[in-house]
Parts: structure tokens; sequence; C-alpha cells
């Protein structure tokens, strides 16, 4: 590794530190409380770490891009109370989530905090840094909300495509992931075309970590996963398998996996195993495993047409294998 070339797990600990010396407020004590404790859950940073990476690829100094990675992060978590009011969410991170800690009011009230206050740490940047990373937070902010919406929509919605399926989590997921890369190199003085390279990496790492979240679900080792298979069968959400075991089943098949889903009067574990031995029989696994690679393979081909030394790359290629080898 290059002299003052960073890991991802150091990176992960610099935004942990940055973090804890931020000032968030005190009083009122309702609405500060509970942005504390969700930033003290800590997370694994990805976001904000992928933005110190992709700076550190350009430059030896981080300094400039830390206020953007704390932008990244909180902006996430902002998301992140918000959605789970939207979910119902019991537990984030193996602990209680927001609402239902304190109440659905000051979950949303603290997640309007947060996202002002990640808007704020942009104002450190110098004045030519903000006006090239302010439009790409503010359209990905807006973008975010778009994936979130078509989300909720798909959930009364017949009949969604795989298409539609790709257009919501790289607005709901992917996008973050992409301008936290792409604002990370500019930070670091990157020019247009490796800025935009970084972009596409990340969109599709981020379809590709999203779909290794659909297939975990089902397929995960349960001793390694955590939980129970099988909560988006059990839950009917419209997932990667889901849309394409309807497109791939004959009319009979079909019958059976749209009764199986909707039927909640059926044993849950009873229900994953059929619904799974369905996806088993249209060989859905190994479809999915299948993008996954194709939208892996599409990131890879972006960092290896980056112009800067191949081992100051190496931090995000070891990222992308990661995300290719999760269990969980």
């Amino acid at each position: 590794m290059l002299k003052n070339m960073y890991s991802i797990e150091q990176l992960q600990k610099i935004i942990s530190e940055e973090i804890n010396k931020v000032d968030f407020g005190n009083e009122p004590s309702k609405l500060y409380e509970p942005i504390k404790y969700t930033l003290d859950a800590g997370g694994k940073r990805i976001r904000p770490a992928l933005v110190l990476a992709a700076c550190n690829i350009f430059s030896e100094n981080i300094e400039n891009a830390i206020p953007v990675a704390l932008a990244f992060e909180v902006f996430h978590n902002f998301t992140l109370l918000h959605d789970d009011i939207m979910d119902n969410s019991p537990k984030r991170r193996n602990k209680e989530t927001v609402h239902v800690k304190w109440d659905n009011n000051t979950a949303i009230l603290s997640g309007d905090a947060m996202m002002i206050k990640a808007y704020g740490f942009l104002n450190d940047l110098s004045a030519n840094l903000l006006k090239e990373i302010f439009p790409i937070f503010n359209t990905t902010a807006i973008e975010v909300c778009e994936g979130q919406q078509y989300d909720m929509d798909f959930e009364t919605k017949e009949n969604v495509s795989e298409e539609d399926y790709l257009e919501m989590i790289k607005l709901k997921t992917s996008v973050l992931i992409a301008a936290a890369l792409k604002a990370g190199a500019i930070c670091g003085g990157a020019n247009e075309n490796d800025a935009n390279l970084l972009y596409d990496f990340g969109l599709n790492i981020g379809l590709a970590f999203q779909l290794q979240d659909d297939l975990l679900d089902v397929y995960a080792d349960t001793n390694i996963f955590g939980k129970q298979n099988g909560n988006d069968i059990i839950t009917g959400k419209k997932t990667f398998l889901l849309i394409n075991a309807f497109e791939k089943a004959n009319t009979e098949t079909s019958a059976k996996l749209k009764e199986l889903i909707s039927n909640k009067n059926i044993n849950e574990q009873e229900k994953v195993k059929q619904v799974t031995d369905i996806y088993n029989k249209l060989q859905i696994k190994e479809l999915t495993e299948t993008k996954i690679k194709e939208f892996h393979n599409k990131a890879i081909k972006s960092i290896n047409s980056l112009s800067a030394e191949t081992d100051k790359k190496s931090i995000l290629l070891v990222f992308a294998s990661l995300i290719m080898k999760r269990t969980k």
C-alpha cells in the first residue's frame, strides 16, 4: 500500500471519531437525544468511508473530505429514522427504533433536524468545492426520496417488473453510494471523467449490494445471518427473486405462488419453505447470482478505467470483493 493510503477499517474509525466530536445540541433533549442515540448505534459507516476512500485515491490529504463524509452519514441516518416509521420497523442495529423508543412525532422531527444538520456540514467546504458538491448532494437527496416512494408504491402495485425494481433500488440505495464516491473524488482533486467513473462504480456496486440482500434473506446460513430466513417472503415484499419467480412461472405455479404470498394463515416456516422450493425449481437463486455478478463486473470495469495508479484503486477493489463474499 502506498504512503498515506488508508484501509476501509481505518476510514470507518476516523469517521466514528469525527462524529463523536460533533455537538448536535442538547436542548430540547427530546429533539437531540434521538439523534445521538441513532448515531451512537454505529452502523458500518460505509458511505462516509467511501467518501474518504475516493478522496484518498487522488490525494493523501483527506481532511477536505471529512465535512462531506459527515454530511452523507448524517443524511443516511436521517432517512433510516423516517424509513423505520413508514415500514413500522421495531428494531434497527439490534436496538429499538427511534419511533418505538420515543414516538412517531419525535422520530419525524429528529429526522428533520438530522437532514438540516447534514446540509450544515457542507458549509465547511471551500466555495469552489461547495459549488461542485452541493448539486450532487441535493439531487441525490431527492432521488432517495423518489426511491422510497416507489418502494411504498410497490406494496400495492399488482405487477412490478424487474426494470421497475432495479430503478427503485438504484434510487433508494445505489445513488447515495455513488454520490458519496463522486463527491469524495472531487474533494481529492479528481478530474470529471474519474469522478463519473467512481459514480458508475457506486451505482453498480450498490445494485449488487441490494440484490445480495434479497438473496441472503432467503438463502443465508441462519447461524451466520443471525435471524430466521425468509422475512421478505413472510411480509410479501416484492424483491428481485419474487418478481422473477412470477416472470418465469407457468400459470399453475404462478397461482400457487400468489396464494402462498397472500395467505396470512399459513405457518410462516411452511410458507418460506414452499416459496423457496418454487424458487429452487425455477432456478431463481442462480439467476440472481448471475445478475449480481453482472453489476459487480460493471463496477470493476469502472475502477479499472480510472486514471489513478493500480495500488491506489486497491481499496475499492477490496470493497467490491467483500460485497460479493457477504454472508449477512
